[in-house]
């Protein structure tokens, strides 16, 4: 079992900034990477970002050069930098967190959420 609890959310204005952290815990040492995903109001849910144990990255093409992705591994944490945020960038953001089993099954972990409100 992961658990990851996600915070930094909140209402800011077009080309504001916002971080938004995720800290897993417990059963932490099969985590393979740490990402983030969103879901805007009728939208599916969609990747925005993602890093693995070897800190190789991953952007949404809507976010590059905007967002950035980083992560603590003695904390197991990942933080997601958002900078020039735009009304579109509105959503739900989830932290995700797939888990390889000793069985070589892989399980996905979510957060709660934290919605991010971007006002123009």
């Amino acid at each position: 079992q992961v658990q990851l609890v996600e915070s930094g959310g909140g209402l800011v204005q077009a080309g504001g900034s916002l971080r938004l952290s995720c800290a897993a815990s417990v059963d932490t040492f099969c985590i393979t990477a740490m990402g983030w995903y969103r879901q805007a109001p009728g939208k599916e849910r969609e990747l925005v970002a993602s890093i693995g144990n070897s800190g190789s990255t991953y952007y949404a093409e809507a976010v590059k050069g905007r967002f950035t992705i980083s992560r603590d591994n003695a904390k197991n944490t990942v933080y997601l930098q958002m900078n020039s945020l735009k009304s579109e960038d509105t959503a739900v953001y989830y932290c995700h967190a797939p888990c390889l089993s000793i069985a070589s099954i892989e399980v996905d972990y979510w957060g709660k959420g934290t919605l991010v409100t971007v006002s123009s």
